[in-house]
C-alpha cells in the first residue's frame, strides 16, 4: 500500500499573541504555521526520538497536540490528494483532488491536479508556473482564515512542489511559491501576483 505519509500537520501558535481585551476575551494567535512532511511515517517520531533536538519535533510533541490515532480514509494517498485533504478536511470526492493526475472525462484527457493553462509563470521562463488551485473545490483552513478576517489575514504556501504550496493554501491565498527545476529559483503563478516579492527576488539571487 502506498503511504502518503503525512507525519505532521501542525497548527501551532508561534510566539506572538494579541493581548486580551478589557472583557478578558481569549487571546488569538497572530501566526499559525502548518507543516506537512512527505514520506515520513508517524512511527519515525518514536523511532528516532533520541536523535531530535529539543527545539524541533520534540517541542511540537511536548508543547503541542499529538494525534496518535489519525487515519486517511481514502486511497490512493497521493501527495496532491493528501495536501488537499489535510487543508480542507474534505475527502477527495468532495474537494475534487483525487490524485496527482487523473483522467478528466469532460476534457477527455489526463490532467494534473494544479495545472492551469490560463495563467503564466512568474519568476522563470519555464511553464512550471502555469499552476493554480482552480481544480480545488473546497475551501481550505487558509481560505476560511481569509474570509473570517475580511481578507486582512495573509496566507502563504511555500514548498518544493507546486501542488504542496497551492493545495495547502487554497483559492484565496495571498501567495504560493515553489521550486522550479529549470531555473533553480522559487517561482509563482500570475494567479497570485504579477511579480515575485522583493524578499524572494533576494533569496533567488
Amino acid at each position: 500500500m502506498k503511504i502518503f505519509n503525512f507525519l505532521l500537520f501542525v497548527l501551532c501558535s508561534v510566539g506572538l499573541f494579541e493581548s486580551a481585551t478589557a472583557q478578558n476575551k481569549a487571546a488569538k494567535p497572530t501566526l499559525v504555521v502548518g507543516i506537512v512532511v512527505d514520506q515520513m511515517r508517524y512511527d519515525y517520531i518514536s523511532r528516532y526520538w533520541g536523535l531530535y533536538g529539543n527545539g524541533g519535533f520534540k517541542k511540537l510533541v511536548t508543547k503541542g497536540y499529538n494525534f496518535t490515532n489519525a487515519h486517511y480514509e481514502f486511497v490512493p494517498t497521493y501527495t496532491g490528494a493528501g495536501h488537499a485533504n489535510i487543508s480542507t478536511g474534505a475527502f477527495p470526492s468532495i474537494n475534487g483532488i483525487v490524485g496527482n493526475e487523473w483522467y478528466e472525462r469532460l476534457e477527455k484527457r489526463l490532467v494534473y491536479c494544479a495545472e492551469d493553462s490560463t495563467v503564466s509563470t512568474i519568476g522563470s521562463t519555464s511553464k512550471a508556473g502555469q499552476m493554480s488551485p482552480r481544480r480545488l473545490l473546497s475551501t481550505t483552513v487558509g481560505d476560511e482564515l481569509r474570509i473570517s478576517s475580511n481578507f486582512k489575514s495573509r496566507v502563504y504556501g511555500v514548498a518544493l512542489k507546486d501542488r504542496g504550496a497551492i493545495l495547502s493554501t487554497g483559492r484565496s491565498a495571498t501567495g504560493a511559491y515553489w521550486f522550479d527545476d529549470a531555473s533553480g529559483n522559487f517561482i509563482t503563478s500570475s494567479y497570485y501576483s504579477k511579480d515575485l516579492p522583493k524578499w524572494l527576488h533576494d533569496f533567488n539571487a
